[in-house]
């Protein structure tokens, strides 16, 4: 297997619906401490950024909050690529962008209008050859751009259905990480549930539920350390001594047995490959 050289970014999200519907209201602002991570592992405020608003059902006010964002930080160099069909994806313009970029930004909204419009294209397989062949390149993403990072991504589900089988929707992702499993805004929201849905169909993937304002640098496609405020749950299916989702009718409750559950934050280490926790020593809690 090829050594992955370049560098994922996922983020769990940042928006706080309210009482507001309308995505006007929600929009996402990542805490500049997320925002100057990604800022640093693309190469500092001069490296060249693409934003991705694909996923947004408003890209142009999406993309304008991220240029303020990376301004903000100092950046100079912030382009937003607004892509709206696979047609998009195909264009001199934007396949020149993602092969000159540092780092391609995704935004939140709905992950499957990022599958379904750049899954396949010529700007997807770019991407790909990228983040597997350069080291320094960075892909980062925020609630659905860093849900479609997967092969097989969580398109939606009900967290209040909690764990019935049929409560998480699957879908085929961007497949730039495919050990993992990615749920994002996954406190606030509740969705323990459908992500333990989610490994129980697919045992052999880790899970990832992101929370807000909280990240995962993941280097080498192996190696994952913990940033922001909040906390990263881990679900480890390999565990398993008993899982019932394949003799399940849907909306039956589930049961599986010795889930392995680990609950890490800012500075906590992760390894894909060999599955171990590094956390930091208690005593530094107290420093």
């Amino acid at each position: 297997m090829q050594k992955i050289k370049g560098t994922l970014i996922p983020i769990g999200g940042n928006e706080d619906k309210g009482i507001e519907e309308s995505e006007i209201y929600t929009l996402e602002f990542i805490d500049e401490g997320i925002l100057f991570h990604v800022v640093k592992e693309a190469g500092g405020v001069d490296a060249k950024i693409v934003v991705i608003p694909t996923a947004s059902s408003i890209p142009v006010e999406v993309g304008e909050n991220y240029l303020t964002a990376f301004s903000t930080l100092g950046c100079t160099n912030v382009t937003v690529l607004d892509i709206r069909s696979k047609e998009d994806s195909e264009t001199p313009h934007a396949i020149e962008l993602i092969k000159s970029a540092n780092c391609v930004m995704f935004s939140g909204g709905d992950q499957s209008k990022i599958t379904d419009k750049i899954g396949g294209t010529i700007i997807h397989t770019i991407l790909a050859e990228r983040f597997v062949n350069e080291a320094g390149f960075v892909i980062a993403g925020t609630s659905a751009g860093a849900m479609a990072m997967a092969n097989e991504m969580i398109a939606g589900g009900s967290a209040s259905e909690s764990f019935i089988k049929g409560a998480v929707n699957m879908y085929k992702g961007l497949g730039l990480i495919p050990e993992l499993i990615i749920d994002t805004h996954f406190v606030r929201r509740g969705r323990f549930g459908r992500q333990s849905e989610a490994v129980a169909k697919f045992p052999n993937l880790i899970g990832l539920g992101l929370a807000e304002d909280t990240g995962m640098i993941i280097k080498n496609g192996n190696d994952c350390t913990v940033i922001g405020s909040g906390m990263v749950i881990v679900f480890d299916g390999s565990t398993l001594t008993h899982n019932n989702e394949k003799i399940l009718e849907e909306g039956t409750p589930m049961t599986v047995a010795n889930l392995t559950i680990h609950v890490l934050s800012n500075g906590d280490e992760y390894n894909i490959k060999t599955r171990k926790v590094k956390v930091l020593p208690i005593e530094a809690d107290f420093i």
